[in-house]
């Protein structure tokens, strides 16, 4: 199982009782993403996994998985008793990529799975998603957690803060015709 080492960075690992995108998950979800995304992005492949509560209770995440340079699928994490959601990054910047927001495809596959979803960025940014009510919300913005030095900002022109599934996708296509 992989466990981060949150002593050292001054948190605590909790029990959580409650399922939320609350204080005790962003923080975990912070410093999984502090160790993930320098290889993401130095390898240029996204990785990926699930965080839940094992048999303590404890908050805690699967092993990370190597994916590829645009998708990467989690193996079951038999280690969890409850999985909360998915994380994943999105390796490297590209200009190829609208990388800096969740893919149509990121809420879809944790939709389909019935949890919510972690996303990091290359540039840095850090992303929810709500699959209840199908809503990818920007938790912080860019340089939050590691960003690619070759990341160019406003590739993707503006970015909004959050956006339902249909915005995104519209988004995307209009991105994709232009």
């Amino acid at each position: 199982m992989y466990r981060l080492t949150l002593v050292l960075l001054g948190l605590a690992v909790l029990p959580m009782s409650v399922r939320a995108q609350d204080s005790e998950e962003t923080a975990f979800v912070k410093a999984l993403f502090a160790q993930l995304q320098p290889v993401s992005i130095d390898k240029n492949r996204e990785y990926c996994g699930y965080i839940g509560l094992d048999e303590a209770g404890v908050l805690t995440s699967s092993k990370p998985k190597k994916g590829r340079a645009g998708s990467c699928t989690p193996k079951d994490p038999k280690e969890l008793v409850t999985i909360l959601a998915s994380y994943h990054t999105h390796g490297a910047y590209s200009p190829n990529y609208y990388n800096e927001v969740p893919s149509g495809d990121d809420m879809e596959g944790d939709e389909a799975e019935g949890i919510d979803g972690w996303v990091a960025t290359p540039g840095g940014r850090l992303w929810y998603i709500d699959t209840q009510d199908m809503v990818a919300a920007q938790v912080c913005g860019l340089g939050c957690v590691a960003s690619d030095p070759e990341f160019v900002a406003g590739d993707m022109g503006p970015i909004q803060d959050s956006y339902s599934y249909d915005e995104l996708v519209q988004t995307l296509e209009k991105l994709d015709a232009e």
